[in-house]
């Protein structure tokens, strides 16, 4: 008998409330403590808790039966997850997550005047950063067999230096001439799918004792889902609602994201469309109206049609690396409904 969905994020949010509860501020200093409440806010605030689902689908998918001890590893891919946020939103110099200010310009609104958001960004990155040494100290500790956390250590280890390499590549795309679909495509991969889905669910499946066959399945399945997972996040920044997204739908075109849906749009775009991208997307006073402009641009060139077709496409090849794949039938089961949810979601 697994834990309903429903049960299972309940769980993951007592873990991390106990869990921040025990490693409260060390300091007696206020600013400290409202410090400490605000990262602890924006971890037990929201969000989709999509790897620690894996995590835990991963180990089920294994013969891991429910415990304590994969509550524990589930959530830690939460708190690693929070401090990357936290440093992406400051490195996109983005104000909304979750439909909230970020973290960091929350500390910029606890200090007024001059320096303020110079000491929100500072701030942000400790905070950031002991949300990811939190996630280190909680899976290391979650009880599981020795020889089977020093193996799913291993692919964690592997997996924050292959998110940190993908978002490097993200940042030097923005400094490049502008990316190919090829190179679009392996950002994803580093920065999304391998993190996202494929290492979450190999996490799980190491600390159950899952054959290297499993681990492998766990791949196939894992690296189309997250690419699809990532493209579908490209199109709700370009096209989403902010009122489902709780983000701003300006921006990563006022950013001037190199996606895949840039990529496919430079390549197909008249001189005409190709001169007007150049000019609006990327440039941080764009206006909703120019926006929408940009919007046209990527539904005339094909580069929607195009993007929502490699969707269709990955998730077809996640699912039939699933029905192949050696894993336990409830597991299978939940993994096949959660890849159309994350392939298909609207925020």
């Amino acid at each position: 008998m697994s834990f309903t969905q429903h049960s299972l994020g309940a769980l993951i949010e007592r873990r991390l409330f106990t869990f921040l509860e025990t490693w409260r501020n060390p300091v007696s200093d206020p600013d400290v403590e409202a410090a400490y409440e605000l990262l602890g806010d924006f971890i037990l605030r929201g969000g989709k808790r999509i790897r620690p689902q894996l995590c835990y689908w991963g180990w089920r998918g294994a013969g891991g039966d429910d415990c304590d001890e994969i509550i524990s590893a589930a959530a830690a891919l939460e708190l690693c997850h929070a401090g990357l946020l936290i440093h992406d939103d400051i490195m996109d110099g983005s104000e909304l997550r979750r439909g909230r200010a970020t973290v960091h310009k929350g500390l910029a609104g606890l200090h007024e005047g001059p320096g303020a958001d110079a000491f929100g960004q500072a701030g942000g990155i400790l905070l950031g950063t002991l949300s990811l040494a939190w996630s280190d100290t909680l899976l290391s500790s979650c009880g599981v067999e020795p020889r089977r956390l020093r193996a799913a250590h291993h692919l964690f280890d592997a997996m924050r230096t292959e998110v940190i390499s993908g978002q490097y590549l993200d940042v030097l795309a923005q400094i490049r001439s502008g990316a190919s679909v090829a190179e679009a495509l392996t950002v994803i991969r580093f920065k999304t799918a391998k993190y996202t889905v494929e290492r979450p669910l190999q996490i799980g499946g190491a600390l159950a004792g899952a054959s290297m066959e499993l681990l492998e399945s766990y791949s196939d399945f894992g690296l189309p889902l997250g690419e699809a997972f990532q493209l579908r996040d490209d199109v709700l920044g370009t096209f989403g609602s902010s009122a489902e997204t709780g983000k701003s739908a300006l921006d990563d075109l006022r950013e001037g994201k190199h996606t895949v849906l840039f990529a496919h749009a430079t390549h197909n775009a008249s001189p005409a469309q190709l001169q007007h991208l150049r000019r609006w997307h990327g440039d941080p006073e764009l206006s909703e109206e120019r926006a929408a402009d940009l919007r046209q641009v990527l539904r005339d060139t094909g580069a929607l049609a195009k993007v929502e077709e490699m969707i269709s496409e990955r998730v077809h090849e996640a699912v039939t690396a699933l029905d192949k794949a050696p894993i336990e039938p409830a597991a299978a089961s939940a993994l096949a409904v959660l890849a159309d949810q994350l392939a298909h979601r609207t925020k």
